[in-house]
């Protein structure tokens, strides 16, 4: 399986989005299961899809936001064969000199197959090539992140240690 890293255009969308709700679904679930049920529901009023889809759609169409496309093709010289298995969005802080893992996701049936890792290598890459010189990722800490939590880490993050209090008025 060859895996290409490609830049995103309109005509990923709907893939992204696709793999992004399918990837996030156990995500989703362990915050479910981890947060206040008040809490939950103020972040998310509808279901998590409907503003988990909205937010991908900004994201892929923010002009601050440089997003690529992982491909597979079991035929690598046709240039269209393919199907797009993940993807990931960086945004620059030129003025802290520092660039961001916005979003990143892989489809669960491509999961465990270095695409991750894939993705957040060339987005580095980028980043450097861009003239950054740090990088941030920011994820969650329940278990539903524990497979993000080990790609980063992988890549050389460190974790910086935040907490976020919430209480329900």
């Amino acid at each position: 399986m060859e895996v290409r890293i490609e830049p995103y255009n309109a005509h990923h969308l709907d893939a992204v989005i696709r793999l992004s709700l399918r990837a996030w679904t156990p995500v989703f679930e362990s915050l479910q299961n981890v947060m206040n049920a008040d809490v939950y529901r103020a972040f998310y009023p509808e279901n998590w899809r409907v503003s988990q889809q909205k937010a991908v759609e900004d994201v892929c169409a923010a002009e601050d936001t440089n997003v690529w496309v992982a491909r597979v093709s079991d035929q690598p010289e046709v240039n269209d064969a393919g199907s797009t298995v993940g993807f990931v969005a960086v945004k620059l802080h030129s003025k802290d000199s520092m660039g961001e893992i916005y979003m990143v996701a892989v489809d669960p049936d491509f999961q465990g197959q270095g695409i991750g890792s894939t993705l957040i290598e060339f987005a580095l890459d980028w980043m450097k090539e861009a003239g950054m010189s740090i990088s941030m990722v920011e994820t969650g800490g329940d278990p539903g992140h524990a497979a993000a939590r080990h790609t980063y880490e992988k890549a050389g993050f460190e974790l910086f240690p935040v907490a976020r209090y919430f209480k329900k008025l």
